[in-house]
Order: C-alpha cells, then sequence, then structure tokens
C-alpha cells in the first residue's frame, strides 16, 4: 500500500489537494466519551481549515438541525429522533456537537459558506416507523449530504468540501453499508473527481473489530511514527491522513 511519510499534516493534506477534486468528502471517527485529547475535528479546524481560505466557497457539515417548518405530529416525531439521537452518541464525547458547530464557525471566518443539514419534516417520521432507527438515520445523513453538496456543485470551481463520520465518504461503501455512504454518487456526478479523505488521531486507533477493518490498519506501526504525519493511499484517490501524536507512544 502507498505510504509516505510527512512533517507535518499540513504537508500530507498538500499532497491530497494536489489531486484537485471537485469535492474532497473528509471523514473522521468520533471522539468516544473517555478520550482525553485534541480530536479529529479540532485538528482540522486548527491545522487543515485555514490552508482552504481562497481555495474552497463551500463546506457541508454533518450537523443535523432541527427543521422550524414541521408541524405538530412531525415536532412529536422530531423529539423522538433527537432523543434516539442521543442515545447512539452516549458514549462519545459530549462535547463533539459543539467542536462542528465551532467548525461551522470557523468556516464562515475562512470566507466559506457552511451548509448545515435540515432534513424535510417527514424524515423524521420515516425514522420512528423504521425497523432500525439508527439505519434510517444513517441512510438520511448520506442523502442530505449528498444533496447539500450537489446544490453547491455548479456555482463553485474550487472543490466543495463535505466533513462528518468516515463510514459516510467511502469511495467503495463496504457491503450492507451502500446506503450509508453518499461516495459513489457524488464520484459520478463530478465525472470521478471524488476525493475520499479520512483523518485518523491515532491516540484513538485500538485493536478493536472496527478499527482492524481499515485497509491501511496492518500497515502502520505506532511506535514508528514519531513525531511525524503518514499519508497512506488505500487505493486511488482514497486517503487515510494519520495525524502526528500528540500523547505519548506506547510501550
Amino acid at each position: 500500500m502507498p505510504c509516505t511519510v510527512y512533517d507535518s499534516p499540513e504537508a500530507a493534506f498538500a499532497r491530497v489537494l494536489e489531486d484537485q477534486p471537485a469535492v474532497l468528502a473528509i471523514g473522521e471517527t468520533h471522539a468516544q466519551r473517555d478520550f482525553d485529547g485534541p480530536s479529529t475535528t479540532e485538528r482540522f479546524t486548527d491545522k487543515l481549515l485555514p490552508m482552504l481560505r481562497g481555495r474552497s466557497k463551500d463546506l457541508v457539515v454533518e450537523l443535523w438541525v432541527g427543521n422550524p417548518s414541521c408541524n405538530g405530529s412531525q415536532k412529536r416525531a422530531m423529539k423522538q429522533v433527537a432523543s434516539a439521537q442521543a442515545e447512539v452518541t452516549t458514549s462519545q464525547r459530549p462535547k463533539n456537537q459543539s467542536e462542528f458547530v465551532a467548525l461551522y464557525n470557523a468556516a464562515r471566518k475562512n470566507d466559506m459558506k457552511a451548509h448545515v443539514l435540515v432534513p424535510p419534516c417527514d424524515d423524521y417520521e420515516k425514522i420512528v416507523h423504521a425497523p432500525d432507527d439508527l439505519d434510517a438515520m444513517l441512510e438520511i445523513i448520506a442523502r442530505l449530504s449528498a444533496a447539500e453538496v450537489t446544490k453547491s456543485l455548479p456555482t463553485s470551481s474550487e472543490p466543495v468540501l463535505v466533513y462528518g463520520g468516515a463510514m459516510h465518504n467511502d469511495l467503495v461503501p463496504r457491503p450492507g453499508h451502500e446506503r450509508w455512504s453518499f461516495g459513489p454518487e457524488l464520484d459520478r456526478a463530478t465525472d470521478h473527481r471524488y476525493v475520499e479523505l479520512d483523518l485518523i488521531v491515532p491516540e484513538m486507533i485500538s485493536e478493536s473489530d472496527a478499527w482492524m477493518a481499515q485497509p491501511w490498519y496492518m500497515h502502520y506501526d505506532p511506535r514508528a511514527q514519531g513525531k511525524k504525519a503518514i499519508l497512506f493511499r488505500t487505493r486511488p484517490r482514497s486517503y487515510a491522513l494519520i495525524f502526528p501524536r500528540a500523547l505519548p507512544t506506547p510501550p
């Protein structure tokens, strides 16, 4: 697997931008409750987003915002969905959502138009009545993200950015996850100028099934990384950027 070591994450990110994507889809693994350190969102906001000032005008953030136009029954469904979301995210760090809000605000300060996801009112009732509410939510997030990006494409000559969970940006989704990814749809819409970039905080990597299923996992040695950034090319137009460690390397 092609792998390059860089002195900084900014240098690795600059290499990804050399592909001149029409859509740059950035995915992260959300910080868990027991994680104590700079999250992926914080690192992207502080280190990489400023590099895009003047080079991109649109950023779609996977930030779900309530629809104020819903009627009474739809608002009740909205509350049920919010409760279901809270159950799903109970293992995650409480400030994750506020970091997404900070990313939204930082994009605007960098002269970008930031977009959030506003589900149509009937989507809430679809989730409530779905056999699997999490499956329904993930599918709707992918659909809304693709729609927001597609709206921005005709008016932008620069890359349209989309930032959210790593499974949504998959160019080649894992079997059974196809409905949760907007990658193939946006790849076709951009005539194959879609680039997938997963951002990895090394302190979050563990021996869990989810991490071990990553295509770069078997090629990564945390003891050999030092203070460098690593860029894996997992397939054409698909990358994984591993940030330098901010905490000491485990023995």
